[in-house]
This record gives structure tokens, C-alpha cells and sequence, in this order.
């Protein structure tokens, strides 16, 4: 592909994505109500894998069901088989040289189209497809499918640009000094989560805009939004074989695509445990490899608020429980543990929270009044019942919540449970459900729970420090400094915004890469150094040779 380079193109202003209420009358909640009444209507649908630009239906077949009602499916969905897979990887490799060659504004066209795509045509049909198919709410949905996937792409263009302006501030006299930044020889294999459509784009996304090629595993559980992307970033214009749609089984997927000598990269989003898997399995691998493989990964957390004694109550309380809340604590960066001062709690922290959390209704997310939706399957339900029960053999109080129903859909009360073992089990471990552990310190001892903080659990994702004593913050900020990636003053643990927080955590958290930032960009190119001289050699010999 040869085309002159004519200018110097300069990419449109980026701004965050607007997110739209769905506040009850308005033209959103109309549009919304109409594609999930049209999506209802039409599910089941008929996923197959998508291998350059082709769809391929292997017969075997899987179900995405829908959490709030699971006796229905949102989809079936072919899954990738060796040869599938096969093809796939090969395919990739084959589209690899065009797509890297092409020219950077065309490549940013395409995804700044894919953008407007998500955030306008497909806006309704993405939100309601996260809706039915991940269990969240209308504003849960929004802010992920529409906005975040919208500002991953925007940005993500943005980033780019101002990674490849990156050059050689000195040449000298006679030469002049230039970087490219090459996408990495091989391919990638990008592995998505569940619980953020937003994520399943920018996965392969990130790589895809610097020039590699990607085979994408989306989640099983997210595979109709997901396949949703692929269409759309087809429509925009990115090349069959660029981007390889393969959902199946996650172990027999990822085991191939690893094993291959051409594997470049793993983009992963998920659990600690298969993560260190993955990573103990490619070191294994390391002398089939061309190169050093680039590992990014974003997996669990354990993540805190800590109320100081100079907190305003409502504030934190309130924050406390979107924080824990929100899309039933299936956030990477949900809050999980809750450390309060003992006068606070005693003057009116306790009783606020409980109050305020007996508020909240929970059932199908197509009930807009609905603040809580069902976990996301039935291993989910299980493991969060059990480890609710496990909180109480160990002694723990349940305050409120506690229970669930799986009659129809994966429900479970937001359950707040009061501890007077700071090292409990589920003080420890990942829960990833509605389930917030409460330890009350006594005031003298802030600095003291400020190192149990630290020290308690492997994971360093999120957290929060609310204070209105300045010292405080700064004491918890220095104290804490390792605890957390992403680290929020008087504000709930939750929700970074691309171009706004960078995401990601360290020890068990992850690489803390920190998607939503030009810093992911780097892990997916592999720079060249490139010194052209103008002026040829007289003699081979230096001055200091002469006598």
C-alpha cells in the first residue's frame, strides 16, 4: 500500500464522551426502552466466530444466558475450535504487514468512526445488549458500553499521535535522528473480561490502533456485546484479519494461541489465578518464541475505604455504597473492605449505612428503578453465598443482606458484615459480589489500621480516604502509597474515566499499565531508533590519532 505523504495531519479535539441520564421521560429512555423491547423480541441470537471477515460456525454450540432471568438465552454462539483457532492466528500474521504499513490517519479514521459509531448508531443497541446480557443498569451500561467504549477509541487516537511525536530532541551537526514505533512481530492475543463491555473493545483495541494484529477471546459471558464491537469496528473500516473474533473455551483458546512461535503479546483482563497461570505457561513456552512476549494484565482487587474521624458521614456513606454496590461489586475496583472510626460509626455511620442500603431494589435491570441487578451466573451466586457463609462461621455479623435468590435470576442482597477480625476471610479474599466487610478501629489507632491496610491483602487496585483533616489524607497517602493504583480522596473507589484516571494496580492487581492512558501504548510497540548522516567520512582515522 503506497499513498504520498502530503501533510502533517493534526486529529480533532478529544473530549470525554457525554453520558446520558435516562432519567424517566427523556428522548434516552425512550430510545433504550424501544432497543431492549426489539432485542427481547428477536433473542436468541446466532454468534459464530468471525475469521478474516468470515463468519465460521463450528456446530459447537454455547449459551450466553441472562443473569436476571436464567432460563433464557441472550445468545448461542459457535466455538472456536483447533482449526478455527488455526486459522485465525494464521490469518492474523497474513493481514499483519498491510494493516502496520497503512498510513497512521487512516488508521485513527478508523477508530475515531468506530467511536462515533458506538456513541451514536449503536448507542441504544450496545447499552441494552450490557443490559440483558452482563445484568448491569441503565446508568451502569451507559457509562461502560457508550461512553467508556466511546472514550477508549477516542483517546486511545489521541494517545497514539502524541506517543508517535515522540522523537529525538538533539541531532548532530550533518545527521538527523528519528524513532517509529513498531507494532510487535507476531501477534496478540487479547483475552476480555465479563464485566465491561468498554473492556472487550479496548483490549484488542489498544494494540490494533498501534499496528499489530489481535486473535480476541471474549469473555463467554460477554459475547453478544462483544461481537457487537466486532461489527462495529468492521463497519468502520478496520481490515478482515485484523481483528480475530474466536469466543470458546478459554483454556483450549488461550493453551493454542500461546504455543505458537509467532505469539507476540497477551492483553488479559481477569481472575489472579488464571492470569498467573497464563504467565507461568508462557515463561514455560519462552524457547518456542521468536522474541520475549509482552505480558499486560488488569485482574482482581481487594479494595478499601477508610473513614477517618474528621470524615463528613453522609458523604461517606453514600460513596461507601456505590462504591460496594454498583453493578452488584463486580467491578475490579469495587469496595470490598471498610475500615470507620469508632466514633464515627458510633454517631450515626452505622445507622446512616444501614438505613440507606435497606433502600436499594433489586431485580431485572429492565426495571429502570432498579439499583442492583442478579450476579453474573451461577459459579458467581455459589462462591458469594459461600463466602457470606463462611463470614459468619468465622463470626462475623451480618448487619443487613446476607441472602439471595437464584429462582429466576443471580440475586443477592447488598450484605454489609461487621467484623472484629481485621484478617477475616472476607477482609482478605476477592469476593467480586455485593459484599462490603466492616472493621471499626478505635481513633487512636489510625496509623496503626493504615498499616493493616497495607499489609492484609495481595492486591493493590483501589482505594479511598476520606478526611477532612488534611493531615490525615496525607498520613493514609504516604502510608499507603503501594496499597493501590488508583488512590481517591472523599470519593467512592470506583469509576476512573479514560483521559481523566489512568487504571490499573500493582502486586496482585496486575502490571498497572494504566489503561485510559498513553502508558498502555508503549507495551504494544517496539521502537526503532533511526540516525541518517548527510555528510560522508574523509578518513577513518580521529583527530586523536594524529601526531
Amino acid at each position: 500500500m503506497s499513498t504520498p505523504q502530503l501533510a502533517t495531519f493534526k486529529i480533532p479535539a478529544i473530549e470525554n464522551e457525554p453520558m446520558r441520564t435516562y432519567a424517566a421521560g427523556t428522548v434516552e429512555r425512550k430510545g433504550l426502552e424501544a432497543a431492549l423491547a426489539q432485542m427481547q423480541q428477536k433473542l436468541p441470537f446466532e454468534v459464530p466466530c468471525i475469521v478474516n471477515g468470515s463468519p465460521i460456525k463450528t456446530g459447537k454450540l454455547a449459551k450466553q444466558p441472562i443473569p436476571s432471568d436464567h432460563a433464557r438465552h441472550l445468545c448461542v454462539y459457535h466455538e472456536a475450535d483447533e482449526a478455527t483457532v488455526a486459522s485465525a492466528i494464521d490469518g492474523a500474521l497474513a493481514a499483519k504487514a498491510e494493516w502496520e504499513a497503512m498510513p497512521w490517519n487512516d488508521r485513527a479514521a478508523i477508530f475515531l468512526r468506530a467511536a462515533e459509531l458506538v456513541s451514536g448508531k449503536y448507542r441504544y443497541k450496545l447499552v441494552a445488549a450490557t443490559m440483558l446480557g452482563q445484568g448491569k443498569n441503565a446508568w451502569q451500561a451507559e457509562i461502560d458500553a457508550a461512553a467508556e467504549l466511546s472514550d477508549f477509541f477516542r483517546f486511545g487516537v489521541k494517545y497514539v499521535e502524541e506517543l508517535y511525536a515522540q522523537q529525538p530532541p538533539k541531532n548532530a551537526a550533518g545527521s538527523w535522528n528519528r524513532v517509529e514505533y513498531r507494532a510487535l512481530e507476531g501477534f496478540v492475543l487479547a483475552v476480555s473480561p465479563f464485566n465491561f463491555t468498554a473492556i472487550g473493545g479496548n483490549l484488542p483495541g489498544v494494540p490494533a490502533i498501534v499496528g499489530n494484529t489481535v486473535v480476541w477471546k471474549p469473555s463467554p459471558a460477554a459475547t453478544y456485546s462483544n461481537y457487537l464491537i466486532y461489527q462495529i469496528l468492521a463497519e468502520a473500516g478496520v481490515p478482515a484479519g485484523v481483528i480475530q473474533f474466536v469466543p470458546g473455551p478459554p483454556p483450549e483458546v488461550v493453551a493454542q494461541a500461546i504455543s505458537h512461535p509467532n505469539f507476540a503479546a497477551l492483553h488479559f483482563t481477569g481472575s489472579t489465578f488464571i492470569f498467573k497461570k497464563l504467565w507461568r505457561d508462557i515463561a514455560a513456552n519462552l524457547n518456542k518464541y521468536k522474541g520475549y512476549p509482552r505480558i499486560v494484565g488488569e485482574t482482581g482487587g481487594k479494595n478499601f475505604h477508610v473513614i477517618h474521624k474528621s470524615a463528613e458521614i453522609r458523604n461517606a456513606v453514600l460513596q461507601t455504597i456505590r462504591g460496594g454496590f454498583e453493578y452488584q461489586g463486580q467491578k475490579c475496583s469495587a469496595l470490598s473492605r471498610l475500615y470507620v472510626s469508632s466514633s464515627l460509626w458510633s454517631s450515626g455511620f452505622k445507622d446512616l449505612l444501614l438505613s440507606e442500603v435497606a433502600k436499594i431494589k433489586i431485580g431485572s435491570p429492565s426495571d429502570f428503578g432498579n439499583f442492583m441487578g442478579p450476579v453474573i451466573g451461577r459459579p458467581a451466586y455459589d462462591k458469594i453465598i459461600g463466602f457470606i457463609q463462611k463470614a459468619k462461621d468465622a463470626g462475623g455479623e451480618v448487619l443487613i443482606g446476607g441472602t439471595g435468590d437464584d429462582s429466576k435470576g443471580y440475586f443477592i442482597q447488598p450484605t454489609v458484615i461487621l467484623t472484629k477480625d481485621p484478617e477475616s476471610v472476607t477482609m482478605k479474599e476477592e469476593i467480586f459480589g455485593p459484599v462490603i466487610t466492616v472493621y471499626v478501629y478505635d481513633d487512636a489507632n489510625y496509623e496503626q489500621t493504615l498499616e493493616l491496610i497495607d499489609n492484609t491483602s495481595p492486591y493493590a487496585l483501589t482505594g479511598s480516604i476520606f478526611a477532612a483533616d488534611r493531615k490525615a489524607l496525607l498520613t493514609a497517602t504516604n502510608k499507603l502509597r503501594n496499597a493501590a493504583g488508583n488512590v481517591y480522596y472523599n470519593e467512592k473507589c470506583t469509576g476512573a474515566v479514560v483521559g481523566q484516571q489512568p487504571f490499573g494496580g500493582g502486586r496482585a492487581s496486575g502490571t498497572n499499565d494504566k489503561a485510559g492512558s498513553i502508558s498502555i501504548f508503549y507495551r504494544f510497540v517496539s521502537a526503532r531508533s533511526i540516525k541518517e548522516n548527510f555528510v560522508g567520512l574523509e578518513d577513518f582515522q580521529y583527530p586523536s590519532n594524529l601526531v
